[in-house]
């Protein structure tokens, strides 16, 4: 299949090389010559503009943006005005908020497809988890892709209309905080209790047939591991949240109850006073391990 890629980020890269090695052909563009130009040593196909993409793609264009959610998205858009139609899809693979995709979805001549991704930067080799919402047809003719991209056909799946796609990845994302707050309260009561422990042992030991075994816990495992049993001098900050909070206000309209996920977004806003959180600490690092997100550090 022939695909556009806008949005050569780290993971706007590694659609396209995922791609590439399922032998699709691959048009690229970013605003960062650099990151074009890489990406053709790779083997996609570089392009100068959004046009410029959208002209090399020829007929039934299918074009993937990989760029940061909110604003560039909208560019994008605007500037594929005109030069796609409803024969053409264009997939938006970033954090878009769910409503936002909704209104894109209304608003685009080509069909939408909202495509919720998880895995983070950890998964180039392994694949993404794919969570799309749109069309049928138009997933249906990206298949072929979202094997490639994803960890296979059982990584991804049509969850519904225009916005359920990154509606699910939202509380995909609430989810994540509370499993993160959760491990960051374990163990920073082992850290603090009876017994002088080794966690980065407690945690290899857990992911071996324990009922807490996940990647999450794994990368705690990394993060004793790499950075010391108290963690050394990672910070007690925890960055993110717009996810979760989109989270918890979908559950306030709906009036279900997110304890929870609640509570886990208010220890990241929490986390912006330093007190020194073992716990948030954890969730700091974590964050790294997942998504190569920087790791605030003490003193800086």
């Amino acid at each position: 299949m022939e695909l556009g890629v806008i949005g050569l980020g780290r993971m706007g890269r590694i659609v396209v090389d995922r791609a590439l090695d399922a032998d699709h052909d691959v048009v690229v563009f970013d605003i960062d010559a650099d990151a074009v130009a890489d990406a053709a040593d790779a083997g996609a196909r570089p392009a100068d503009s959004i046009a410029d993409l959208a002209d090399s793609l020829g007929e039934d264009k299918r074009i993937w943006l990989m760029v940061p959610a909110g604003d560039p998205v909208d560019a994008a858009l605007d500037e594929l005005e005109g030069l796609v139609d409803g024969d053409d899809v264009v997939v938006d693979g970033g954090n878009s908020y769910f409503e936002d995709s909704v209104r894109r979805a209304k608003a685009t001549d080509a069909a939408y497809l909202d495509c919720g991704t998880s895995g983070g930067p950890a998964s180039a080799e392994n694949g993404f988890s794919l969570m799309v919402g749109g069309p049928q047809w138009a997933y249906d003719e990206l298949a072929p892709v979202f094997d490639a991209v994803a960890t296979g056909p059982a990584g991804h799946d049509r969850m519904g209309p225009a916005g359920s796609g990154h509606y699910v990845k939202m509380v995909h994302n609430g989810v994540e905080y509370a499993l993160m707050q959760a491990y960051g309260e374990g163990f920073e009561l082992l850290a603090n209790g009876r017994y002088d422990l080794d966690l980065e042992a407690v945690a290899r030991t857990w992911n071996n047939g324990a009922v807490i075994r996940s990647w999450l816990l794994e990368l705690c495992e990394e993060a004793f591991h790499e950075e010391g049993n108290d963690l050394g001098d990672v910070a007690d900050r925890v960055e993110g949240g717009s996810t979760g909070t989109w989270t918890v206000q979908e559950a306030l309209e709906q009036e279900v109850p997110v304890p929870l996920i609640y509570q886990s977004l208010a220890e990241r806003f929490g986390s912006r006073a330093d007190d020194g959180r073992f716990a948030r600490r954890l969730a700091n690092r974590l964050r790294y391990g997942f998504g190569r997100h920087e790791v605030p550090r003490r003193g800086e």
